[in-house]
């Protein structure tokens, strides 16, 4: 059930007798940008450390002990066009331990944290605000140490380069960063509660009746929400970009970013699910066994599809030496799949490894809530298991051949060590 609590603000209840926790789950959904994502990632970190009623974080670590040993964090994602701020916490379901009230308990911690946060004089508390505020530029300096994560980093500002937003990963950046201040992180909080779409969630053995009586006490203000297109729609590129960053790695890094036109709301869809787990997603891919384990050209090799942004990236583990080679050899990978050179087992053990894929996610109340979410902002989308499963399963060859034939190279970013000459 999804009811809309006010404009711009739904709650969505998944009753299932499945587990025996409850997961309350909250969605603040605003425009990703460049100015802003840095900020709201702060924001996050000094929510889940204390408010004004348990001003350290022990007293907010003792507050969770009191509730059965519930979890709880935020964190930030993106999607699109979207910057999200989440809000999670798991209780154990007060039914099967005779406390009725711990999900009351639950929904009244949340409003602490989410309405009286730790400030004062309109200013984060300072001492919680710089520590926070230190550790997140820390980590986000970290991240270059994790060849990996910057290689991924550097082909996504490379294939976006004409959008600072998309450029900027959900974390935000630390130019931006040092910028903030105690006094403007209140002006996010202030803003992101006002202005933000709101979609709240609560997985468990509970009544939709229950959750609402619970849920409509939160001091949500009535206010005009934005609402964005989720869907980054970036403009063809006639030529492919390329760069190359020389570090003192072991291991070089060869990632490719392509265009797909395919969206999540595309019937064509599957069949780019299918031609992914095919060329790069699954043990069997092309790219997996023939660049990795017969020319024994990269030490990993894979590809993801990205359809909130129309985006696919192979990401492969190389020695600097065999660039070409590699660079070769993926596109045969993929000039064979626009052949149509795939096999009916091939065929057949893809699209059963997705379909156990999703089966899978069915046990995992947070992709239960990721389907609501999507069900919510995308309604023309949603369906039931079986018509998911249909849509995979009868995917054929022919499809997959037409996906890869439009799938297009706009991007290579190489991560190279300083000790390989050219």
């Amino acid at each position: 059930m999804t009811i809309q609590i006010q404009p711009g603000i739904t709650l969505t209840v998944i009753p299932t007798e499945k587990y025996k926790t409850i997961r309350l789950f909250a969605r603040f959904s605003a425009k990703h940008t460049r100015q802003e994502a840095a900020s709201r990632t702060l924001l996050t970190s000094i929510l889940e450390t204390n408010s004004l009623n348990y001003p350290t974080q022990t007293a907010l670590s003792a507050k969770l002990a009191d509730l059965y040993g519930a979890s709880f964090g935020l964190n930030v994602g993106k999607r699109g066009n979207l910057h999200q701020v989440n809000l999670a916490m798991t209780v154990v379901n007060g039914k099967y331990i005779n406390q009725p009230r711990v999900f009351a308990e639950a929904v009244a911690f949340l409003k602490e944290i989410l309405f009286y946060p730790n400030i004062h004089d309109k200013q984060f508390e300072q001492q919680t605000f710089d520590l926070e505020k230190n550790n997140l530029i820390a980590y986000i300096e970290s991240i270059e140490e994790d060849k990996q994560s910057l290689a991924s980093l550097k082909l996504q500002e490379l294939y976006f380069e004409g959008d600072e937003d998309q450029k900027t990963p959900s974390f935000g950046r630390v130019e931006e960063l040092k910028k903030v201040t105690a006094q403007t992180l209140v002006e996010t909080y202030e803003k992101m509660l006002k202005e933000d779409q709101i979609d709240l969630f609560v997985v468990g053995d509970v009544t939709e009746e229950a959750v609402l009586e619970e849920i409509k006490a939160l001091p949500f203000s009535q206010s005009e929400r934005a609402s964005f297109e989720m869907f980054y729609r970036q403009p063809e590129k006639n030529t492919v970009k390329e760069a190359t960053l020389t570090e003192n790695v072991l291991q070089g890094k060869l990632n490719l970013g392509y265009a797909t036109n395919i969206y999540y709301n595309d019937p064509e869809r599957y069949a780019l699910m299918v031609f992914n787990g095919l060329f790069g997603g699954f043990p069997h891919s092309k790219l997996f066994m023939n660049v990795r384990e017969k020319a024994s050209l990269a030490y990993y090799a894979s590809s993801s599809i990205d359809t909130f942004r129309g985006f696919l990236s192979v990401q492969t583990g190389i020695d600097g030496k065999n660039r070409q080679a590699a660079m070769t050899l993926i596109r045969e990978q993929l000039e064979a799949l626009c052949r149509g050179e795939v096999t009916e087992e091939e065929l057949q053990k893809t699209k059963a490894m997705l379909k156990n894929q999703y089966l899978l996610s069915l046990d995992n109340p947070q992709a239960l809530i990721e389907t609501a979410y999507l069900n919510v902002w995308l309604p023309e989308t949603k369906q039931n298991q079986e018509e998911l499963i249909e849509n995979i399963m009868s995917v054929t060859k022919e499809e997959v051949q037409i996906v890869a034939q439009q799938i297009q190279l706009e991007s290579v970013f190489f991560l190279n060590g300083e000790q390989i000459d050219e």
